[in-house]
C-alpha cells in the first residue's frame, strides 16, 4: 500500500486525491495547467489540475489528504487509573496542568498529582483547581509549587518569620565582656 498519492511529471511530483494512491492516472497539460485524469468504472474522471512548476518545487494541495490528526496539545488527557481519574476529577485546572506539565517534561508528575488530590480532600477541589491552572499558566510545576499558590489562594500569607522578639532572646548577650574592662 502506498502512503503517497503523487506523481511526477517533469521531474515535479504533483498530489492526486489520496484514494486513488496505487492508482493508474493519466497526465496532459491544458494550456497553463497540468490536468491529471483517472479512468474508473464511469469512465474518465478529472481528479486534479495543477499548475505547472519546475523541478524541486512540488505542488500539493491538502484537499487530496484526509485531515490530520489533532496534535499533542490539543489532546485531552483520559484516566488510565484511579488514582488519575482523582486527579482529572478536580477540575479543568487539573487537566490544563496535566497538559502542561507533560508538554514541557516535568519530573514525579504522579507524585505532584497524588499530592493534589490529598489536598483537594483538606482544602476542597475549587481552590486547589484554581492553584493547578494557575500554575498551569504560568509554568510552575516545582516541588512546592502547588501548596504555594494554594496558601496564596486560600489568604494563607505567612511570609513573616516564626521567632523571638527582641524582648526574649536565647542569644546569651554582651554582659560577659564587661569582665575585661
Amino acid at each position: 500500500m502506498s502512503w503517497t498519492s503523487l506523481i511526477s511529471w517533469g521531474g515535479v511530483p504533483y498530489s492526486v486525491p489520496q484514494e486513488l494512491a496505487d492508482e493508474t492516472v493519466w497526465v496532459r497539460c491544458d494550456g497553463d495547467r497540468i490536468v491529471i485524469v483517472h479512468v474508473g468504472d464511469q469512465g474518465p474522471v478529472e481528479v486534479a489540475r495543477h499548475e505547472p512548476s519546475t523541478p524541486g518545487h512540488p505542488r500539493i494541495c491538502d484537499d487530496h489528504y484526509p485531515p490530520r490528526p489533532a496534535g499533542a496539545l490539543a489532546r485531552q488527557p483520559k484516566a488510565a487509573s484511579a488514582a488519575e481519574a482523582a486527579f482529572l476529577a478536580i477540575g479543568p485546572g487539573a487537566h490544563r496542568w496535566l497538559i502542561e506539565a507533560a508538554a514541557v517534561g516535568t519530573a514525579r508528575i504522579k507524585v505532584k498529582m497524588a499530592e493534589a488530590v490529598d489536598l483537594a480532600a483538606l482544602h476542597g477541589g475549587a481552590p486547589v483547581d484554581r492553584a493547578l491552572g494557575t500554575a498551569a499558566l504560568v509554568g510552575r510545576f516545582a516541588e512546592t509549587d502547588l501548596a504555594s499558590l494554594l496558601a496564596s489562594i486560600l489568604g494563607d500569607q505567612r511570609t513573616e518569620r516564626n521567632g523571638a522578639s527582641e524582648d526574649h532572646s536565647l542569644q546569651p548577650g554582651t554582659s560577659a565582656w564587661k569582665a575585661l574592662n
